[in-house]
């Protein structure tokens, strides 16, 4: 079993909070115009990808700041599960036709860490793997201020709207990393619960599963307490568990209990819609500050060395697994790993996902027990195995999680490769 974690001589004594502007509703998208004029904003890029073009929700969004005397043009070639190629054909596109005032992504976690990557590098000098994170990239800051970047998700679930990174396969290295800074962060989040409508249940499944695993990462994460203290320089945006970011967790287990099964099983169910788009924004400022750990470390080798997986609900023309459904593949047992690091917050975890449900014998079990009688439910694969990964990729599976230590480092217990391939190994077959 892995030691806890050694508490410091001269612990960490001041956590921080930030979360962007925030205008949340039915509706809210259509004040984007009025909201960007306050800028003084001229040109804005539009940014996209192909599925979310075509519900015409980005072009309307586009049109209606001519009102405000704004030009704005619509860049529609953000790659589902972006790549660093595909952000730098986003960059080389904005490099090409700018300069920009301000820029607005419409859609996913596809479209919003798209555009952030094309911020930061219309914005300063460099190309993509110098910001890339250590030790994958070059983990440089930026250097200069970044545009106003309004965030408007069209699915419910990726929390990007609020966070300080942007996600990415790097092709050649079969590696999921991402870029992390506190300029990344969006400037406005425009929650509009209307345009959520198109998402299919697969996609409402996955991107679900990624609020859930949000909210539970946050709450479960080693406390800020825990740290050695720093100087306000090194201070980063994740800080790990705190009170603020409790609350936002906790309230949005509380809704997902209340929606999550019937947004997946009925997607005309608005209230259900409404309910999980403002889970997915308290997940977002919750685990935007305090940071995830062990199933999100994971979910990138998972997504990043995919097979011949095709899921449905998303773009059949090459494997894929979704973020979301990556990052709860192994999340029971990564969660049964964590649970004597702090039982009374897995159990409570568990309690708020399932009010009244019988506890097993095994406390460990509870949570996880919680987590894939749901995941049943809502038609997640049951494991790695579903998915196309088998005991011999448990090597290679381990060495891409081990290579995200700045999630990692937010795990509540140390987290050896033994460790990790112990959670891989339960997850093959959950049920």
């Amino acid at each position: 079993m892995s030691a806890p974690l050694s508490l410091p001589a001269n612990p960490e004594s001041v956590f921080t909070y930030g979360a962007p502007q925030l205008k949340f509703g039915p509706g809210a998208a259509d004040e984007i115009g009025y909201d960007l004029s306050l800028t003084g904003a001229k040109r804005v890029l539009v940014v996209t990808d192909p599925g979310v073009a075509a519900t015409g929700h980005p072009q309307r969004v586009a049109d209606q700041m001519a009102q405000f005397g704004i030009e704005a043009r619509v860049f529609d070639g953000a790659h589902v599960e972006p790549t660093d190629e595909s952000m730098e054909q986003a960059i080389a596109f904005a490099r090409d036709t700018g300069p920009w005032d301000a820029i607005v992504a419409v859609g996913g976690g596809t479209s919003i860490d798209t555009a952030k990557a094309v911020n930061l590098l219309t914005t300063n000098p460099g190309e993509l793997m110098d910001y890339i994170n250590k030790p994958v990239g070059g983990g440089r800051a930026p250097v200069n201020p970044l545009l106003p970047l309004v965030a408007v998700p069209t699915t419910t679930g990726t929390g990007a709207e609020s966070t300080t990174i942007c996600v990415l396969d790097v092709l050649s290295l079969k590696v999921k990393t991402g870029i992390s800074h506190v300029r990344l962060r969006p400037t406005l989040a425009v929650v509009d619960p209307l345009l959520t409508r198109t998402q299919p249940a697969e996609v409402t499944a996955a991107s679900g599963m990624d609020i859930l695993c949000h909210a539970l990462e946050s709450y479960t994460a080693r406390p800020y307490t825990s740290y050695d203290h720093k100087r306000p320089e090194q201070r980063v945006p994740y800080c790990g568990s705190n009170p603020i970011a409790d609350l936002y967790a906790e309230k949005s287990l509380s809704l997902l209990a209340s929606a999550f099964r019937r947004a997946v099983h009925d997607g005309e169910d608005f209230e259900a819609r409404s309910t999980m788009a403002m889970a997915a924004t308290f997940a977002g400022m919750g685990f935007g500050n305090a940071g995830v750990h062990i199933p999100h470390a994971n979910a990138y080798p998972i997504a990043g060395r995919v097979k011949d997986f095709h899921p449905a609900g998303y773009p059949a023309h090459e494997p894929m697994v979704p973020h979301g459904m990556a990052v709860s593949l192994t999340a029971p047992e990564a969660f049964r790993f964590t649970f004597d690091a702090s039982p009374d917050r897995h159990r409570r975890a568990a309690l708020l996902l399932a009010p009244g449900a019988d506890e097993p014998d095994d406390p460990a079990a509870f949570l996880p027990t919680v987590l894939t009688d749901l995941m049943r439910d809502i038609g997640i694969p049951a494991g790695i195995g579903a998915v196309g990964y088998d005991q011999g990729d448990i090597g290679d599976l381990v060495d891409g999680t081990m290579k995200q230590q700045r999630l990692l480092a937010t795990a509540p217990k140390q987290v050896t490769e033994d460790d990790v391939a112990e959670v891989y190994r339960r997850s093959i077959d959950l049920w």
